[in-house]
């Protein structure tokens, strides 16, 4: 079993307010939940607007499939034109 965690830093540059980030924050973490096997949560950042870090944290058996899971995680973050994905970093258990 292998645990993989990426966690990444990202610019949300329309968000005027918390009410705006959260929304978008909430549109994508809830997908991406719904689209991998992943679990998502905000980790830092919770009080800027326009900055958050995103935690994302997938289990399988093997390393190549837990990294799989990871990067097409990150893609998915990368297709909103709403949200600039800055510093990754990746984490293995």
């Amino acid at each position: 079993m292998i645990i993989g965690a990426a966690v990444c830093e990202c610019i949300i540059y329309d968000a005027h307010s918390l009410k705006e980030k959260r929304a978008v924050l909430q549109r994508i973490l809830t997908r991406l939940k719904q689209k991998f096997n992943v679990s998502v949560s905000e980790v830092d950042y919770q009080d800027v607007w326009q900055r958050t870090k995103i935690a994302i944290a997938a289990v399988t058996s093997s390393r190549i499939s837990t990294e799989q899971e990871l990067q097409n995680a990150l893609k998915f973050i990368d297709s909103f034109p709403e949200i600039e994905r800055t510093i990754t970093e990746m984490d293995w258990l």
